[in-house]
């Protein structure tokens, strides 16, 4: 085994997300535009004689009650590790450090991207080559967005999330995230909704610029937000906030809280995340951009 390991756990935004149907075990089609960001939690991993996992960050409080049985970075330990022994590979003990820096229940994947940068820590860790179609089902089996964090780059994802395509062209955009400090329960949501069978996305063209992604934008929608705010009104005022920096787009992110605005430079999302922040210093702000699609 090699020593110790660092990966950032990048948020993920679904910047439109579209509700297509409901298969007969109860999960959701979707049809979403994702990107992931700049901003995330960070996993480290070294040897050890005995599995552990440290939190720290400051959102770190908000796992520490939780049962370990529940924790995805340890599902995707173990599962990496069964995969890993089944190959005849040996997976020893690992020291694990999450530093939580995305809001916990937050809409953009944290959990997800923590679970995905552990599956890449450990292989690295543990000099361990997975199968990309075993390493995709595991990651599957951990929730249907682990397989769009384990890629991490912008992709069309549709099916429950497993099926996804890689956009190609997509600019960086310059971006704020802001969470109300609401956490919102993803089956509330879906349970709220009115309308399960919605169009899904249009054709996603190649896209130059932030204003001609804006534009294309304009044309979709989140169907997740309507019922995100009926549950949760201090959605309404995180959105409102945004809107008030002059954001090119306010939108919320997945099933929130977590929404997001994006502006045409990186200057212009972090004034509006300083305005933001000393107007509604309880809130979580954080200027930041999306990751552009590899040339």
């Amino acid at each position: 085994m090699t020593g110790l390991a660092t990966r950032g756990a990048t948020a993920k935004v679904n910047l439109a997300l579209s509700i297509t149907g409901r298969r007969a075990d109860g999960y959701h089609l979707l049809d979403s535009l994702v990107v992931f960001t700049g901003f995330g939690d960070t996993l480290q991993a070294e040897p050890a004689a005995a599995d552990s996992l440290d939190l720290d960050g400051p959102f770190a409080g908000a796992l520490a009650g939780s049962p370990q049985a529940d924790n995805l970075c340890l599902k995707a330990r173990d599962g990496l590790r069964a995969l890993a022994a089944a190959r005849g590979h040996e997976a020893p003990g690992v020291a694990l450090r999450l530093t939580k820096a995305i809001p916990v229940a937050s809409g953009v994947g944290g959990g997800s991207a923590d679970a995905a940068a552990v599956l890449h820590l450990l292989c690295d860790l543990w000099r361990f080559t997975a199968d990309p179609d075993d390493l995709a089902q595991l990651a599957l089996t951990l929730g249907a967005d682990v397989p769009m964090c384990l890629a991490n780059r912008p992709l069309r994802a549709s099916g429950i999330g497993e099926a996804l395509t890689f956009v190609d062209g997509l600019p960086a955009l310059p971006m704020v995230l802001v969470n109300p400090g609401v956490a919102v329960s993803t089956p509330s949501v879906f349970r709220a909704l009115e309308s399960r069978d919605n169009p899904p996305l249009p054709a996603i063209p190649r896209l130059a610029s932030v204003r001609e992604t804006v534009a294309w934008l304009g044309g979709t929608r989140n169907d997740l937000e309507p019922p995100a705010r009926r549950l949760a009104p201090a959605i309404d005022g995180c959105l409102d906030a945004i809107r008030q920096t002059g954001a090119l787009l306010a939108r919320m992110s997945g099933s929130g809280a977590t929404c997001f605005g994006l502006y045409a430079a990186d200057t212009e999302a972090q004034a509006a995340a300083a305005a933001i922040a000393s107007r509604h210093p309880d809130w979580f702000v954080t200027a930041t951009r999306s990751l552009a699609s590899p040339a």
